[in-house]
């Protein structure tokens, strides 16, 4: 059965917040993530995950980030990490886009952010003070700090962002379904502004060693900088990864009263679910293949416009070979697809948030970053994956694809500002 034809919408994207391993702040990341040489500080092993055959994971090197200063120490105790990056990234796009909330209708800007764990070390660490404290010891804040809704309402708060309020757990693509909802709460009307995308930070031994167990993860231990390595024919897993990274969107006609840049447009969006398997997507790729033919139709343009797709590429054996193939059948051979995951690390959650406003970047400056660690492309890849350097393409029309455990697929397509 066919959806039922609604009229085009774009949303227009006016500013961008990021802060990941790769970088603290948009113009950082993008210029280590064009570099395509992961930085050694992003990268390494944690105190946390000792002893696990996975003991390293990307994150935002200290140096570059002190929350507390940041954010003052009493701010900063009433949020979980992956809500203070996301508050953080939130600051930038909104100084991105020209806008200032102690002047904007409150009432009409929205806020809605993807995380998968939420707040899970916390979690883990509150569970170990119960099991050898006491539940004395066992902090008040425990709910409202992990709940995955933590990032959205503490966003809300420092913005004072008075429209609706959403979190998205739709694991691995959670940022990606954030900013589709977004797109979607703009062209009903329901606010004039959005901020949306994606935050995680879990650094989490229980994770981490469930993730091992599955087989999951990168074991290269002896070179944790070289071990994630999207559509490597040596790839043996992801590496996670922290950060966050938002978009303000905007209604177009609000964007333009107001003289706002108008840095690239969200024109279409699609989502599906694989109903095949709680872990591995649906070998054939049909989920992601929909969602993004959906994607497509929403924005009303063909297969052949698509000039870049920042792909979900995790560097795990099977999904990076039923995306990549998913990809060729669908748009060709023409596209150039890049995973930037090899500059910041799977960060779930966060993930889409982060890569689109690196496919907006991609855009912007007509530059696609290269896909970093790739020395040897699997011969069974059939697209054109751009590695080694940052590729100069003309292009309008950009790609961004998901996937997540459950089988939660999306996809956004987005065109120049």
């Amino acid at each position: 059965m066919t959806r039922p034809a609604i009229p085009p919408f774009t949303a227009a994207v006016t500013g961008l917040g990021l802060v990941t391993a790769a970088g603290v702040g948009v113009d950082e990341t993008w210029r280590n993530v064009t570099r395509g040489e992961v930085r050694p500080a992003s990268v390494g092993t944690r105190e946390e995950l000792r002893d696990l055959p996975c003991d390293f994971m990307y994150a935002v090197p200290a140096e570059d980030l002190d929350t507390a200063r940041v954010l003052g120490v009493a701010t900063q105790r009433l949020m979980d990490r992956f809500a203070q990056l996301a508050v953080l990234a939130a600051r930038e796009a909104v100084a991105d886009a020209g806008l200032d909330p102690s002047v904007w209708d409150s009432g009409r800007v929205a806020v809605v952010i993807g995380s998968a764990h939420g707040g899970l070390p916390f979690y883990d660490e509150q569970h170990t003070a119960l099991t050898t404290k006491g539940p004395r010891r066992v902090s008040p804040k425990l709910a409202p700090l992990t709940v995955v809704n933590s990032a959205a309402s503490s966003v809300c708060m420092d913005l004072g962002a008075r429209g609706p309020s959403q979190a998205v757990s739709t694991a691995c693509s959670s940022g990606t379904v954030a900013i589709g909802t977004a797109h979607q709460m703009l062209r009903t009307g329901a606010c004039d502004i959005v901020v949306a995308g994606g935050a995680e930070s879990v650094c989490s031994r229980l994770l981490i060693a469930s993730a091992c167990q599955m087989r999951a993860v990168s074991t290269r231990r002896d070179d944790p900088a070289a071990a994630c390595r999207p559509f490597d024919a040596d790839r043996d897993g992801f590496v996670v990864g922290e950060g966050s990274g938002l978009l303000v969107m905007e209604r177009p006609e609000h964007a333009r009263a107001r003289g706002a840049r108008i840095r690239a447009h969200i024109a279409g969006y699609g989502a599906s679910s694989d109903a095949y398997s709680a872990v591995a997507p649906d070998p054939e790729g049909k989920g992601i293949e929909s969602a993004l033919r959906t994607a497509l139709t929403d924005a009303g343009v063909a297969p052949s416009d698509v000039g870049h797709v920042n792909a979900h590429g995790t560097s795990t054996v099977f999904n990076d070979l039923i995306e990549a193939t998913m990809l060729h059948r669908l748009l060709g051979a023409d596209p150039l697809v890049t995973s930037t995951k090899a500059m910041t690390g799977h960060t779930l959650g966060a993930a889409g948030g982060i890569e689109t406003v690196l496919t907006v970047l991609a855009l912007e400056h007509q530059l696609v970053p290269p896909t970093a660690n790739l020395d040897a492309l699997d011969p069974r890849i059939p697209v054109e994956v751009v590695a080694k350097a940052a590729r100069p393409a003309a292009f309008d029309c950009a790609v961004k694809t998901s996937l997540g455990f459950g089988g939660h697929n999306a996809a956004l397509v987005l065109t120049r500002g």
